[in-house]
């Protein structure tokens, strides 16, 4: 077990992010485009990008 330290590590973020394209995707599919839909698109590119900063941080 790893020591909490006050840092996320970067995987999290890149997982919250495939996990929003997957939620976003299954919304798309049963309701179309609608505000919950772009909002979960939104969420998983605001947390790639995260995912990409740390990295090059």
């Amino acid at each position: 077990m790893g020591s909490i330290d006050g840092e996320i590590p970067a995987v999290w973020f890149l997982i919250s992010s495939i996990g929003f394209v997957i939620l976003s995707l299954i919304q798309y599919r049963n309701t179309g485009k609608s505000f919950n839909t772009i909002f979960l698109f939104v969420m998983a590119a605001i947390f790639f990008v995260s995912y990409l900063i740390i990295l090059t941080k």
